[in-house]
């Protein structure tokens, strides 16, 4: 018999042995034990598919990763800590040394900091172009552009992009598509059936649902061909040398290339690793999706409607309005329902009291909650120009749609008759 040092760390678990679970559970481990050194030494070689580190990837996450893909339609998908992760490593993987992105101005306000602030820091530049400006993406793009991103539906105003449209501009420009389709999400509008070719979420907001867990997923649809113009994309057709002399290009191909070197580099090297714990939580969101995203469209547009209506309103911004800029793009792209995320504008001047009006309002709220999330069970609301978009410039402000006077809500699945109740009141000093 073994002593009792050893037995307190060793008994009672076999590794790899097979369970009967009929869900996923948790692999709460950081490391993986190997069946021998050959067996490691091709998994860190990338010559074999398994569990090397859970800084690279658990199989919770990879559980996680199936069912996105699947339900967006992809061929692949990398799953990290946070949505702004999966941004920032999937913009890192594709635009590589010497690169510059096309974005659009209406984006969601910390990505806006990523691209503008840390991206130049990186020594990436980014154009911000008007998303509904066809010509503007043209002009944009440069010898040396290596991707276009947008958001499928943009946080806080919810405009629709016309996918299709920007998708072929990039595709004439040999650049791939990237569309963060958080407020969309796969239930609502699959931007892969339109064009682009990567599709990025913040798993905290709506794959989750429950406002517990921070995760990022970005899915390669499996579209775009780096190999077409191997130049262009080095880090993919060259030799990867710190691994081997074979290139990711003729290893993986197209589909799987991307995700092996999101996870062996960017991810290895700067850790946004997603959590076990996180993954099976927003697994479990996951489940309910399509659930929860056609009530909460149902009741958002119920409230759109009634704050069309109401005097202490200036504007909804709600593409499933008749009468909004973007409601065409709406029905063409968003058949089963708008976004439960939207603003409103209130019916005040913009001057040294602005603040203190909205304020008024968004602290008599009882039911809503003041809290900087989207996607929840719980309805939530905001202020962007003095929270998620604080960092913005008064012109950026402006380029996005959004003023002083702009209010975001989240729509969630309380009964809608209480939320409306609870808007009414708020507005009700205004």
């Amino acid at each position: 018999m073994t002593e009792f040092s050893t037995r307190q760390i060793q008994a009672g678990y076999i590794p790899g042995t097979p369970q009967n679970s009929a869900v996923p559970p948790i692999y709460q481990t950081a490391a993986y034990e190997f069946a021998s050194l050959a067996d490691a030494a091709d998994l860190f070689a990338l010559r074999a598919a398994g569990n090397l580190y859970s800084r690279n990837a658990s199989p919770t996450q990879q559980i996680l990763e199936e069912r996105i893909a699947a339900l967006e339609g992809g061929v692949s998908a990398v799953a990290v800590a946070s949505g702004q992760a999966a941004v920032a490593v999937t913009l890192l993987a594709i635009v590589g040394r010497g690169g510059h992105i096309v974005a659009a101005t209406q984006l969601y306000g910390g990505t806006v900091d990523l691209l503008q602030e840390t991206f130049d820091d990186f020594g990436i530049p980014v154009t911000f172009v008007d998303q509904d400006d066809p010509d503007a993406w043209r002009a944009a793009i440069r010898p040396e552009t290596r991707v276009l991103f947008a958001e499928s539906i943009a946080n806080p105003i919810a405009q629709v992009l016309d996918i299709r449209a920007v998708a072929d501009i990039a595709h004439e420009a040999g650049v791939p598509l990237v569309i963060d389709n958080t407020v969309g999400t796969p239930y609502l509008v699959r931007p892969g059936e339109h064009g682009a070719d990567f599709v990025v979420h913040s798993a905290t907001k709506f794959l989750s649902g429950h406002g517990t867990s921070l995760g990022g997923v970005v899915v390669d649809q499996g579209t775009f061909d780096f190999g077409r113009e191997p130049a262009r994309w080095p880090h993919f057709t060259e030799p990867y040398t710190r691994i081997g002399d074979f290139t990711l290009w003729d290893r993986f191909g197209i589909g799987q290339a991307f995700a092996a070197l999101v996870k062996s580099k960017y991810v290895h090297d700067l850790g946004p690793s997603l959590s076990p714990f996180n993954a099976w939580q927003i697994l479990q969101g996951v489940e309910t999706l399509d659930l929860r995203v056609s009530r909460q469209s149902a009741t958002a547009l119920a409230i759109a409607r009634h704050l069309q209506q109401h005097p202490a309103v200036a504007r909804v911004h709600h593409p499933g309005l008749e009468g909004n800029a973007w409601h065409p793009l709406a029905q063409r792209y968003l058949p089963r329902g708008g976004p439960s995320v939207f603003s409103f504008d209130l019916a005040v001047p913009e001057d040294a009291e602005t603040q203190k009006r909205v304020a008024g309002v968004i602290d008599s709220l009882r039911v809503i909650r003041l809290v900087a999330n989207i996607g929840d069970a719980r309805s939530l609301v905001n202020h962007p120009a003095s929270m998620t978009h604080s960092h913005l410039t008064g012109e950026q402000r402006a380029a996005a749609g959004i003023s002083l006077t702009t209010i975001r809500l989240s729509a969630g699945l309380e009964d809608p008759a209480d939320l409306i109740a609870d808007l009414d009141s708020a507005l009700s000093g205004v």
